[in-house]
């Protein structure tokens, strides 16, 4: 039976009764008095592989009062020891503490979620393995590196009941939902067509030429690779430069923004259950079908009424109906064929990035233990859709899904690339 939030509270506070010798009065903020949150109430979090992405996150972590930041595990030592400082000095305390393996964090029974910031190729496992140990997730995305992966993610936070929050913060940023409340609610006519603004697709570069392995007190390079094949060390890698590298970076860099303006797609076609059942390659562009018959396109460029999509920012997004369309992107800034489809609920003033609103969502369900609205289902088809995408990019064809089975109908080389092997003993 799964540890509950408030039977892992209470025993966390008896154990700490017990061991510490509680005076009888308790100071007010211990009761949660004078503005301060009460144990009882408080999410107790800790972090596994947060680098500047990762610190960032945890800054709307540290903002509410009813969260606790209590514990960092990393390869790296300066990374870990970056992350303990910044705690400690908003507490005022000592009292986070310093790991470098995760399950010195998932294993303490006062710890209620995680924050995993760690590379592509972590992601998936270090969740699963939170799920298993009874822990809610905040996972930066790509939360996964292959369709297999997307499966056994939400199984596992399905079996243990867990709560699962994608970092795909862009569905709490009131002008990405005012553009897909548009485009499901009917005020775009009949929903033609979803357009995804994706990078520039590539084949996976070279290694980074080997270099000495540096003390494993101050990085550990077998843990840092985790669950990728083992290569020679370079720097680099540690300094966020593995995007791009095969087993470390996710399906070709496509869910480097895949993941966002995709999963914005999969939302406002009404689509969340589900994933497109074909996918054709065009350059840089991919052609993509639901079986509804809306078409979902994934493109580089073109953007704001085909002008320049930088006005729109980073991650755009287009939806069209047979009676109007809208586009949008992280400047918050909105695109419309008719000045009507605007209120004062459409645009933005938080840039697309920001995480607040996305953190604030998950303690709530935390707490409450609702499913938020990146949880681990609309997670799992939104990221077989960018996978299978990429596979059809990879292999330059037109491949036809199944998205109930999530394997491809009478291409065995593209079935084939739903998985990948993780290294023993980082596996799940």
């Amino acid at each position: 039976m799964p540890t509950t939030l408030a039977t892992t509270r209470r025993s966390f506070l008896k154990r700490s009764a017990l061991l510490a010798g509680l005076p009888t009065i308790l100071p007010a903020s211990v009761l949660g008095r004078d503005g301060h949150t009460a144990p009882s109430n408080r999410v107790v979090v800790g972090g596994i592989g947060l680098g500047p992405r990762g610190r960032r996150v945890l800054s709307s972590f540290l903002e509410r009062k009813d969260v606790q930041f209590v514990s960092i595990c990393d390869a790296q030592t300066d990374r870990a020891e970056i992350i303990r400082r910044i705690a400690n000095r908003h507490y005022g305390n000592e009292d986070c503490t310093m790991h470098r393996e995760m399950d010195e964090v998932l294993l303490r029974d006062d710890i209620d979620a995680v924050l995993i910031c760690t590379g592509d190729r972590w992601h998936a496992p270090a969740s699963i393995r939170a799920a298993r140990a009874g822990k809610d997730v905040y996972c930066e995305k790509p939360c996964s590196m292959t369709i297999i992966e997307s499966v056994e993610l939400e199984e596992a936070f399905t079996a243990h009941n867990r709560v699962f929050q994608a970092g795909t913060q862009r569905r709490n940023i009131r002008n990405f939902r005012f553009a897909c409340k548009l485009a499901s609610e009917g005020a775009l006519g009949n929903l033609q067509a979803v357009h995804a603004g994706i990078v520039s697709l590539g084949p996976y570069v070279d290694p980074h030429p080997e270099q000495p392995l540096p003390d494993p007190a101050v990085a550990d390079w077998d843990l840092w690779l985790g669950p990728a094949a083992m290569r020679p060390y370079n720097r680099h890698y540690l300094q966020g430069r593995w995007r791009g590298h095969e087993g470390l970076s996710a399906s070709y860099q496509l869910p480097e923004w895949g993941t966002h303006t995709l999963d914005l797609c999969q939302w406002a076609a009404s689509a969340d259950g589900t994933a497109p059942v074909e996918y054709e390659p065009d350059g840089d562009t991919i052609h993509a079908r639901y079986a509804s018959g809306v078409r979902l396109v994934l493109r580089t460029a073109g953007f704001n009424n085909e002008g320049d999509w930088l006005d729109l920012g980073t991650c755009p997004v287009r939806f069209e109906g047979d009676e109007g369309w809208v586009e949008t992107g992280d400047t918050g800034k909105m695109a419309v064929s008719r000045d009507d489809l605007l209120d004062d609920e459409s645009h933005d003033t938080v840039f697309g990035n920001d995480a607040g609103r996305h953190v604030d969502e998950f303690i709530e369900c935390v707490k409450s233990r609702q499913q938020p609205i990146s949880n681990a289902k609309i997670t799992r088809h939104g990221h077989v859709a960018c996978h299978a995408a990429a596979i059809a990019w990879k292999l330059g064809r037109k491949l036809t899904f199944d998205p109930v089975s999530e394997m491809f109908i009478g291409d065995e080389e593209a079935n084939t690339m739903r998985s990948a092997e993780r290294r023993v003993p980082y596996d799940v």
